[in-house]
């Protein structure tokens, strides 16, 4: 190779590196800011939509409630787009929303009433457990409730909330007298839940809303690196081994992650 092809590819490797940048989240910052240290995005969401080959998204500590879907891949194992969750700092990432304005109905049983536009376009209470290869449930929903980070069993009927009975295959059978219900319309959703001898309005009650929690919305978004992130609640649909698993975080079937 010729002196100056060495020189340009040297120079066009030193462009390529200095183009890349490192975006910052945190609870505290702003969407509309530029997404620097000292100014950061508010969502990870945000900094997926700007994130492109080469570039890292450190994460700051705090939850986030949202859904990530990365709009664009890395291109090869060396530039990849990676999301981090900044070192010594816990991040969490939840499919789930904070619910509160419970009305007590007596005898440990609560109910709340929520809109319809809280879930999106998918409302995780009138979505069945469904797919092939299925042994079990059935009239289950991808929907959950939980107590203090603590799921609670749903029932068939309301029934089951006013008078729940343990449930001998839980591993806590007990834990099992904790008990949810839905029923949705075209417009609300209402819960029934038996929460004991707890106040859900003064206790931290968190239900499903999305799907996932990381999870790009086409294939095609390769060479993604997610690392140190807790992610939980999401309501996340059964798959049969034969299917994509559209888990707490997926690949979309993209590939290099």
């Amino acid at each position: 190779m010729k002196p100056y092809n060495v020189l340009a590819a040297v120079f066009i490797m030193i462009l390529t590196a200095s183009c890349a940048h490192e975006y910052h989240v945190s609870p505290e910052g702003d969407d509309q800011n530029r997404g620097s240290s000292g100014s950061p995005f508010r969502t990870i969401s945000k900094a997926a939509e700007v994130a492109r080959p080469g570039d890292q998204v450190t994460v700051h500590e705090g939850i986030y409630r949202e859904r990530v879907n990365p709009l664009f891949g890395g291109t090869s194992d060396t530039k990849r787009i990676v999301y981090q969750a900044a070192d010594g700092e816990q991040v969490e990432i939840k499919g789930s929303e904070v619910v509160s304005g419970w009305e007590s109905l007596g005898g440990g049983v609560w109910k709340v009433i929520l809109p319809n536009s809280l879930f999106g376009d998918h409302n995780p209470f009138e979505t069945n457990i469904a797919g092939d290869w299925l042994v079990d449930g059935g009239w289950n929903h991808t929907g959950e409730v939980y107590l203090n980070g603590k799921s609670l069993y749903e029932t068939e009927t309301v029934e089951g909330v006013m008078d729940p009975v343990a449930n001998e295959r839980a591993l806590d059978p007990d834990a099992a007298l904790y008990t949810w219900y839905a029923e949705c319309d075209d417009e609300q959703t209402t819960l029934w839940a038996n929460f004991h001898s707890s106040d859900p309005n003064i206790e931290l009650v968190e239900v499903h809303v999305r799907e996932s929690c990381f999870y790009p919305d086409a294939p095609g978004r390769n060479y993604i690196t997610v690392d140190g992130f807790h992610m939980s609640q999401a309501a996340t649909q059964w798959a049969p081994p034969s299917a994509e698993q559209v888990g707490i975080i997926g690949t979309h079937w993209s590939k290099g992650w």
